[in-house]
């Protein structure tokens, strides 16, 4: 019932103020006056409001990221993430500088060069030096761009893999199974035609390299410093892993095996104190909207050394004996 006399406030609002403005105009044409003749009073007033509206908008843009810049993703837990934050500066940098140079001239060359009926404008057919400057110059800036991000990307996909540790995240409606290699160090063949009962993930339970899997589901722990092969599948629809601390994000593909390599470089534990939060947790999401209960699809994720991983994995039970 509120919500529909807002409503109705906000409709007979917006009605008033038509009429206002009708009874204005008729007002004007009734004294002689043409509502439609621009004078130099309001060019002066418009160019004032955009003088007025360019330092409103850079002050809010201040105050903004110093209000709100605390609530920006931590420094990356990551080696490749490093890269990636030190692309994403570079880029934004370049972005705000432009900003800052662009949109203030651009109102106060409003206020400045506004309508006046002793002014003359100034007619440029052409000028070789400035279309040759304002090409080049963003021409420049956006090769060395794509060039360090081409580069970057190349280091952060093409790793070596050979001495990774294997995990596997399988996603389906709406949740995540992460799957350990065992002793062996190799994943079992998986198909979805061998899902049944604990065995969500569908290994091939035959084959000796599925016997000693081991899965994980709502926690899992991964050691610091040690070198990850994440690997992921999806039963249903379109998933999208993503690791926000460690900067990972792959797509998960039915009928598709996807694969990121990276090295986690900041334990749980540090990077509590890092923030200041007592609660923190890395976490796992999906970033694909895969339907009404997507929000659900989170995993906590915990970093923590290589004695106290070996200490958990020794407590889980391998997917055989579930």
């Amino acid at each position: 019932m509120i919500q529909l006399l807002l409503a109705v406030v906000a409709v007979l609002v917006v009605a008033s103020v038509v009429q206002i403005v009708r009874i204005l105009e008729l007002t004007s044409e009734l004294k002689g006056g043409n509502t439609n003749a621009v004078t130099d009073k309001d060019n002066r007033n418009q160019g004032l409001l955009m003088f007025l509206f360019m330092l409103g908008m850079m002050g809010s843009f201040i105050w903004m990221w110093a209000a709100w810049g605390d609530l920006l993703l931590p420094g990356a837990s990551s080696i490749h993430g490093e890269q990636i934050d030190n692309l994403m500066a570079i880029t934004m940098g370049i972005i705000i500088i432009v900003f800052f140079i662009t949109q203030p001239l651009l109102f106060y060359f409003a206020y400045k060069y506004r309508g006046k009926k002793t002014g003359q404008a100034s007619y440029v057919s052409h000028n070789n030096k400035l279309e040759l400057i304002w090409t080049a110059i963003p021409a420049i800036v956006l090769t060395v761009l794509i060039v360090y991000g081409l580069r970057t990307w190349s280091d952060i996909v093409n790793k070596d893999t050979s001495d990774a540790q294997v995990v596997e995240f399988y996603a389906r409606q709406f949740d995540w199974t992460a799957r350990y290699t065992g002793a062996d160090g190799m994943l079992g063949e998986a198909n979805v035609r061998n899902i049944e009962g604990a065995n969500i993930v569908g290994v091939d339970l035959q084959s000796e390299e599925g016997q000693d899997d081991v899965l994980g589901r709502s926690e899992i722990y991964l050691p610091v410093g040690q070198p990850m092969l994440f690997r992921f599948r999806s039963q249903d629809v379109l998933h999208s892993a993503y690791f926000p601390h460690f900067r990972v994000q792959m797509n998960c593909v039915p009928g598709m095996n996807t694969q990121f390599a990276f090295t986690p470089t900041k334990t749980t534990d540090q990077m509590r104190q890092e923030t200041g939060n007592a609660e923190f947790d890395y976490i796992l999401l999906c970033n694909k909207i895969c339907g009404a209960a997507h929000y659900n699809m989170q995993m906590t994720i915990k970093v923590v050394s290589q004695e106290e991983y070996d200490r958990w994995m020794s407590e889980q039970t391998p997917l055989a004996n579930s």
